[in-house]
């Protein structure tokens, strides 16, 4: 199995046989606890125009996502598990855009099969490839906003790959390290209404789900599969 790091869009151009697309902070944590709150289906949109349209003619799907880490405006939601309502998502489908990991699915078109990547679900991850054994895997780190490579993407790729390898991790480390890096954000008062320091915690809760996040594609939407 032949393993490779990538950064950014130029990464998930790159992007070759079974490719995880990584947001820690906080996308595909956030689909991750979407799933875990009863949302039916989410619609990964890399265009908001297009997030927009698709609510105009689904008027009963729910928008989450960002830009510059702050909800657009008209969305149900920002990009934050903090503040996800179980009542209001239960059951519905939701369009979630944001500056990088959904950018990344919609650039990796050279992957034979797409899944998303997080440290909620890391193990659920390695245990998927593991079971594919794919000759070539893609970890693509979206970083922040597609513009540069973050510490929280990276550390993700290098825990998955250090678990496809038998290599030992250490996570508490990792937390520390993120903690006073590019974690950090998420302790500023400025930002606690729409990056609470919650949200530091929820994307760090190693394993905390057992499924993966997998993309099929219908027509011409992408949609994010729960495969348990």
């Amino acid at each position: 199995m032949n393993i490779q790091i990538l950064q950014l869009l130029n990464g998930a151009r790159k992007a070759k046989g079974l490719t995880v697309i990584i947001d820690v902070f906080r996308a595909f944590s956030t689909a991750c606890y979407a799933y875990e709150y009863g949302a039916s289906q989410i619609i990964p949109v890399g265009d908001i125009n297009s997030a927009y349209r698709i609510k105009e003619q689904n008027p009963g799907y729910l928008l989450l996502g960002e830009r510059n880490e702050q909800k657009p405006a008209g969305f149900d939601f920002g990009n934050s598990p903090t503040q996800l309502i179980k009542e209001k998502i239960n059951s519905k489908t939701i369009i979630h855009t944001t500056s990088a990991s959904t950018q990344g699915i919609s650039n990796a078109t050279n992957a034979d099969e797409i899944i998303t990547g997080s440290f909620v679900n890391a193990g659920a991850i390695v245990n998927y490839i593991k079971q594919k054994q794919p000759e070539q895997v893609s970890l693509v780190c979206m970083g922040y906003a597609c513009e540069h490579p973050s510490e929280e993407d990276t550390f993700c790729a290098e825990y998955i790959q250090n678990e496809l390898k038998g290599t030992p991790n250490h996570f508490r480390k990792t937390v520390e390290r993120l903690r006073n890096g590019s974690g950090s954000r998420f302790f500023a008062k400025e930002k606690q209404d729409w990056a609470p320091q919650t949200d530091f915690d929820l994307c760090l809760q190693l394993n905390r789900f057992n499924f993966v996040l997998k993309i099929d594609k219908k027509a011409d939407l992408n949609y994010l599969r729960r495969i348990d």
